[in-house]
This record gives structure tokens, C-alpha cells and sequence, in this order.
């Protein structure tokens, strides 16, 4: 079945995160109740792949200032019926920078639920966005996409200016406690 190895991968990140079950709760209901999950035309959501993606030191982001949304945002998009959403985040994370990028955990970083409004022909979804830590892999001059207005590489300290997001925040603090738990 192709959606058993994103419901592996929910139960190891409940296991890494107890405190977020709810969130897993609606993920599996979702990946289990929608046989479309992956399809970016399945308008009662879709499963989207995100990338947390660190210079090669690891102190800075590449965050996106999404067109669409108008927004600072980590890189990232549809699945396009694709069911590795490590695949996707790493597809997403160079169409949209040029930069060659790799996985420093295949384990899930963080998950997101929100609702992408409607837009032109699109009805109102929701975005189940499975999201992953990656490092850049070589050199860290990137290419802005048709999907960004910019790009911009972006320290801890001043992430704040750039997004108050939650989702955007948490992604930054589980790097910090998670992976480099003797910074914190």
C-alpha cells in the first residue's frame, strides 16, 4: 500500500512528540480515510513535503517570501502523487532555490495543518505538510523561482522579522533542541 510508509513514519514522529498526537491524529485519519491524499486535486486536502534547509554550517534558513501567499515560508510544495514525501521535500527544496540539497535525518522534522484559501479556480484546502530537515550540499548561492517574490538565507536571531508564524518558529526551535541539543 502506498501510503503505509508516510503512516511509519506518523508513528515514529508521535513517538518523538508525544505532545503533538492530536496533529498525528488528523494526519492518519486523513492518509487512511482519503485514497487521494497525494493528489494536489483532492480539494478536501492534500499531502504537501516541506524543507527545514540549513546553510552548510547549520546556523542559517533558507526561507522563501511565498508568492502566492504572501508570505515568509520554509520551500516546499505538492506531492503531485507522489507518496515519499522526503522525495518531495528534496525536489521542492532545489526547484525552488537551484541549490543541491540532501537529508540530514529521514525522520519527520515537524508537521503542519493549515487551510490555503481559495484562489482563482482552486476551492479553500487544507495543506497536510510533512516537513524535513535538509543542509545544503554544495554551494549556497541560490536561484529564485516563478514561485517566490525572494529568498532569503536567515539566522535564528532574526527569523522573527522575517515570520511570526508558529509553524515557521517551531520548525527553528525542534533544529535547535532536537538535533543541536547543546545550544539550547
Amino acid at each position: 500500500m502506498h501510503r503505509q510508509p508516510i503512516l511509519a513514519a506518523l508513528a515514529v514522529y508521535r513517538n518523538r512528540y508525544p505532545d503533538e498526537a492530536d496533529v498525528v491524529d488528523r494526519f492518519e485519519a486523513f492518509v487512511r480515510d482519503e485514497p487521494r491524499c497525494f493528489h494536489n486535486d483532492c480539494w478536501s486536502g492534500h499531502i504537501t513535503g516541506s524543507a527545514w534547509l540549513l546553510d552548510g554550517a547549520g546556523v542559517r534558513a533558507l526561507l522563501t517570501h511565498h508568492r502566492k501567499l504572501d508570505k515568509w515560508l520554509q520551500l516546499g510544495g505538492h506531492s503531485d502523487g507522489d507518496p515519499d514525501t522526503l522525495a518531495v521535500a528534496l525536489r521542492e527544496a532545489h526547484e525552488e532555490s537551484g541549490l543541491a540539497v540532501g537529508a540530514l535525518d529521514r525522520a519527520i522534522l515537524d508537521l503542519d495543518i493549515h487551510q490555503i484559501p481559495a484562489r482563482g479556480t482552486q476551492l479553500a484546502h487544507f495543506h497536510f505538510d510533512v516537513r524535513y530537515l535538509l543542509q545544503v550540499s554544495g554551494a549556497e548561492t541560490f536561484a529564485v523561482s516563478n514561485e517566490s517574490h525572494e529568498l532569503a538565507w536567515v539566522g535564528e536571531g532574526e527569523l522573527e522579522s522575517f515570520s511570526r508564524e508558529w509553524s515557521v518558529l517551531r520548525m527553528a526551535h525542534k533544529v535547535r533542541t532536537s538535533w543541536y541539543p547543546s545550544q539550547e
